[in-house]
């Protein structure tokens, strides 16, 4: 996988999270929400955090100072 490849991937890991706080904010800020979808969202959204740390962490070298 390219640098270019691993940063759209980056992207659209992004959007992905962006979009699954809001669906959960969504079901949440209802009076009958399901639990079972809102936890099943809040792991995918975890899932994704842990990747985009990942990909973060492998464009973005560390320096040593």
């Amino acid at each position: 996988m390219t640098e270019d490849e691993m940063r759209k991937r980056l992207e659209m890991l992004r959007v992905e999270h962006r979009d699954l706080d809001a669906a959960i904010e969504a079901l949440s800020g209802t009076g009958a929400h399901d639990q079972l979808q809102v936890a099943r969202l809040k792991k995918r959204k975890l899932r994704l955090k842990d990747q985009i740390a990942l990909l973060e962490d492998y464009l973005i070298p560390d320096i040593i100072a």
